[in-house]
């Protein structure tokens, strides 16, 4: 039976806290839908001081951003867009179009249709997320979406120059130099500078995510995000210290980050905290990490491989490493996860910047229904049919029966008169057919 040997103890201060950031998105966006370019403004010189001529970058602000950036930088964010760009083209390939005669005469099909615009929102502040726009705008542009536009908050009080070349190297057709709710709400909503999106897309704090809880509906939305959150399953092969840089090294995003370990080995429950106190004696980012370490760190101690697979899928992680003796293992059993690493030798790391997997992954839970953003998220499948007049005739007979027994007339009246026409049946309005 699993032992919970530290628990999180972090959750009453989250409740109170996510009820206020609501109210304050609801309230953002509100004045927004008010009042538009001049809310945006307005919000944008209280929280981010920002109050540009125009938040759109222009083609020679971007060129001139671009060029600061040091060549060997260009060319660790093309590698980077590379192996996502590839990885979402063989997702993008194994996505295919459909048409099949299921009955003579009768043809049905989807087709995948790209979304026509998308709005990719890139994290600033304390670190700014350049990776988040490989993710979000190669892949919007790889699944064929027209019109990618991209927001990504100033840095210091000018633009990330390293961020904006990315969003520019991945595709993106506008970019603008704007931050936070306000950069979500103009997306969605639009304003009188600002087109509005069909779908947004990417991380963000807890405000930039619950804008996009509140918009889904009016846009869609990748997914419903929550802080960033790791889980180890370990046994005794495991290394202590890299479960504890693992940990630590997702930690970091905030203080509110879970970090969790499932082990079957006592030593490794016994040996962690020690580890994870030396390294943070050493960490630059130790204030944020050690927090979330202390209030949403856990440790659990189960007693097999297959107990850890159970107690794994019930906190459904965003992401999971796998540091064991035989990691597949957990791959054939596993059932709900955002992300796999599999063996000491990646890491969330790994996926989170350069290997080729999407890093906008499903949190609090979501990986029980939920994977991550893909190719597939922004591609409609829709549907079609065609009948010739004989098929049609076939089907209206079953379709006029089964409204009938519905008493959905107006429906069988859409059958009737298909076989009043193309079968030369005389069925008046509300009739049965004849067996």
């Amino acid at each position: 039976m699993a032992k919970h040997l530290k628990q999180r103890t972090g959750e009453a201060e989250t409740r109170e806290y996510n009820a206020n950031v609501r109210k304050t998105v609801e309230e953002i966006l509100s004045d927004i839908e008010n009042r538009g370019d001049a809310a945006v403004r307005d919000l944008s010189e209280k929280f981010d001081n920002w109050s540009p001529e125009s938040f759109r970058l222009s083609d020679d602000e971007i060129a001139t951003l671009v060029a600061s950036v040091q060549q060997k930088t260009i060319d660790d964010i093309k590698f980077a867009q590379e192996q996502v760009r590839n990885f979402a083209q063989v997702q993008r390939d194994a996505i295919k179009d459909v048409e099949i005669e299921t009955l003579p005469g009768v043809i049905l099909g989807h087709k995948n249709i790209p979304v026509n615009s998308v709005g990719c929102y890139v994290p600033g502040g304390r670190y700014p997320m350049v990776a988040s726009a490989h993710m979000s705008v190669v892949t919007a542009k790889v699944a064929g979406v027209e019109r990618v536009i991209a927001c990504t908050p100033p840095t210091d009080g000018k633009p990330h120059a390293e961020t904006i070349a990315a969003m520019h190297l991945g595709g993106a057709d506008e970019i603008y130099l704007l931050g936070g709710v306000q950069a979500v709400g103009a997306m969605a909503i639009g304003t009188e500078t600002i087109a509005p999106v069909d779908m947004l897309v990417g991380p963000g704090n807890a405000f930039v995510a619950e804008a996009k809880r509140q918009l889904y509906g009016r846009v869609g939305i990748d997914l419903f995000a929550g802080p960033t959150e790791i889980l180890i399953v370990a046994d005794e092969t495991s290394d202590v210290e890299i479960i504890a840089t693992d940990l630590l090294g997702q930690a970091e995003h905030g203080p509110t980050s879970p970090a969790i370990m499932i082990t079957t080995s006592q030593k490794l429950a016994d040996d962690l905290q020690a580890e994870i106190d030396n390294q943070l004696s050493r960490l630059p980012t130790a204030d944020v990490a050690g927090d979330a370490w202390r209030d949403y760190g856990e440790i659990i101690l189960v007693e097999s491989l297959e107990e850890a697979v159970v107690e794994a899928d019930k906190q459904a992680a965003e992401h999971v490493e796998i540091l064991t003796e035989n990691p597949r293992y957990f791959l054939d059993n596993m059932t709900n996860y955002g992300a796999l690493f599999l063996g000491p030798e990646t890491n969330v790391s790994y996926g989170d910047k350069v290997i080729g997997t999407n890093h906008t992954l499903p949190t609090n839970g979501a990986a029980r229904y939920t994977g991550g953003l893909w190719v597939g998220k922004f591609l409609k499948t829709c549907t079609y049919q065609e009948c010739t007049e004989e098929a049609s005739v076939v089907v209206g007979d079953y379709c006029s029966r089964l409204c009938a027994i519905e008493k959905f007339w107006g429906h069988k009246e859409q059958a009737d008169l298909r076989l009043r026409r193309y079968g030369g049946r005389n069925i008046g309005l509300g009739a049965d057919v004849a067996e």
